[in-house]
């Protein structure tokens, strides 16, 4: 399983989710997931499972695929209750 966080630079936003969503991931005891990260003009579907946009760029990132929007990128909270329940629907917890 493949998680990309991507933003439009691929550098720092989308960075940081994938730091957070690799917190999350060990906070809930997720293993096998592997995350990183991307812009969003290089990202292709078959980069990832899922993927990560903050809801600015999210309608450029729809051809990607399975797409979770981030309505902020910083709130822990948020990230925290989509990337739980992509793990849950994918039978990872």
């Amino acid at each position: 399983m493949k998680f990309l966080a991507v933003c439009g630079s691929g550098l720092g936003t989308s960075f940081m989710v994938e730091m957070n969503i690799q917190q999350i991931l060990q906070e809930i005891g997720v293993t096998g997931v592997e995350v990183s990260h991307s812009d969003l003009s290089s990202a292709t579907p078959g980069d990832a499972d899922v993927f990560f946009l903050a809801k600015d760029i999210a309608e450029g990132g729809a051809h990607l695929g399975e797409v979770i929007v981030l309505d902020n990128i910083i709130d822990m909270d948020e990230l925290r209750d989509k990337v739980t329940k992509v793990v849950k629907e994918k039978n990872l917890i």
